[in-house]
């Protein structure tokens, strides 16, 4: 798998971006300059695609299938994009506090910690459906590192459309998000134009 091994700080100035989106709670020293510098329709398409990719960890040929699967479905094609890349079991599992980033509710995922309706799930990609609770294994409770990361997540909020219950490390998915309720600054429209072409 291709592993992007660019400092999280220094491709979050280069696309505009807060580093808390990616719940990295650092900030950048340099000034951007790139908003002085006149970009083409397709350069602010092209930033808009990146930036989603880069918010979420996923790579060009999963982003392309997402949004091709996005387009079968009913509706807008920008707003489903947006949540299926919220509904993937990485985004949850950062968005219902038991990871301090992204990529660490990756790595979470990857070494079999999640489960999805009491079977583990070990595929950060893996579509979560309503009404599917997401807990963390019994084995892995007791870990250091889950007291860890529940201590420095006491205070985030999680998002309306998922239920928590934080001492017993589970939440449940109560509805599909809608597109006021995702929280990213991204642009899908342009995402949508510039796969149009």
């Amino acid at each position: 798998m291709a592993i992007n091994r660019t400092p999280v700080l220094k491709r979050c100035r280069s696309l505009g971006l807060e580093p808390s989106y990616l719940g990295v709670n650092k900030t950048s020293r340099r000034k951007n300059l790139r908003g002085q510098r006149k970009v083409s329709e397709y350069g602010l398409q092209l930033r808009e695609k990146q930036k989603a990719k880069f918010i979420y960890g996923v790579q060009e040929k999963p982003f392309r299938n997402m949004f091709e699967k996005a387009e079968k479905m009913p509706g807008l094609v920008g707003t489903n994009l947006m949540q299926l890349l919220e509904l993937r079991l990485d985004n949850i599992v950062f968005r219902l506090g038991f990871a301090r980033t992204r990529r660490e509710a990756r790595q979470i995922v990857s070494h079999k910690h999640v489960t999805v309706n009491g079977k583990v799930v070990n595929i950060p990609s893996y579509k979560v459906s309503p009404e599917d609770v997401i807990e963390i294994k019994e084995k892995s409770k007791s870990l250091q590192r889950f007291k860890d990361i529940a201590e420095a997540n006491a205070n985030i909020a999680v998002p309306a459309w998922l239920d928590v219950d934080s001492d017993k490390l589970s939440g449940k998915v109560s509805q599909i998000p809608l597109r006021e309720q995702i929280d990213v600054p991204v642009n899908e429209t342009l995402i949508v134009e510039l796969y149009s072409k």
